[in-house]
């Protein structure tokens, strides 16, 4: 059964702290119980003075040597565009840390997006070490929450958040930098830890939509992320989780 938790914090600042503090803990047992931490980041804006603080007050606080960086989705673009979502982690955190490239997972943006997903899946198949028809397991997956409730690339009302046989896919959604790559919703069920990260007022009603109302995923993709043994941790600064019950 899915352990669900919700914790709503001030402001942006103190979201960030709690979100790099919870990272900072997944990844010392993570990294103690099986000798690497697997953590797949997210995009937007929210997830950006958390990198910024994972790169510098706690920096000491992870073996950075023994983390796998992945991502849950990329928008078509080149690494260097200010779109791109491995970009944003790169400039905030990874460029800040000693890594080794293996160490970074990033989705080819660049290429063709049917050929991008084929190749991810492929990497996380390695990676991993599983066969077609079974799937990764993350220790972290980290979770911004659009403002129509979609995750990663998930948007509501596509095909996408249907597929159940690819680990990774290429979608179309209605937003800018329409072409993107995307993982799936089995994918990131099968993590052992998820952790939303949501602020600001625009993203209240979304909230609201994913937590308090009857399940309804084509409407609210975040709704499908119920991983069977998997912890959820929703971090929501006061203006997201101001029109919650």
């Amino acid at each position: 059964m899915m352990d669900r938790e919700i914790i709503v914090v001030d402001d942006i600042e103190g979201l960030a702290v709690r979100a790099a503090e919870e990272i900072a803990h997944v990844a010392g047992d993570a990294i103690c119980t099986h000798g690497e931490f697997t953590f797949c980041l997210t995009g937007g804006e929210t997830p950006a003075p958390i990198y910024e603080l994972l790169a510098t007050r706690f920096h000491h606080s992870i073996d950075w040597s023994e983390v796998q960086f992945f991502w849950g989705d990329e928008r078509c673009v080149p690494p260097d565009d200010s779109a791109s979502n491995f970009g944003l982690a790169h400039r905030t955190m990874l460029s800040k840390l000693d890594l080794r490239p293996e160490q970074v997972h990033r989705m080819r943006g660049e290429d063709p997006p049917d050929q991008a997903a084929a190749a991810y899946e492929r990497d996380l198949q390695n990676f991993f070490k599983i066969t077609a028809g079974e799937l990764p397991s993350f220790n972290l997956v980290m979770l911004g929450l659009g403002d129509n409730a979609h995750i990663a690339s998930l948007f509501p009302h596509t095909p996408s958040i249907h597929v159940k046989d690819r680990l990774a896919i290429a979608v179309e959604v209605d937003a800018p930098q329409r072409h993107r790559i995307s993982l799936t919703a089995p994918v990131i069920n099968q993590a052992a830890y998820v952790l939303f990260v949501v602020s600001g007022a625009s993203k209240a009603e979304a909230v609201k939509h994913v937590l308090d109302d009857p399940p309804d995923p084509d409407s609210f993709p975040a709704q499908l992320v119920m991983p069977d043994r998997g912890h959820v941790l929703w971090l929501v600064d006061k203006d997201a989780a101001r029109l919650l019950a």
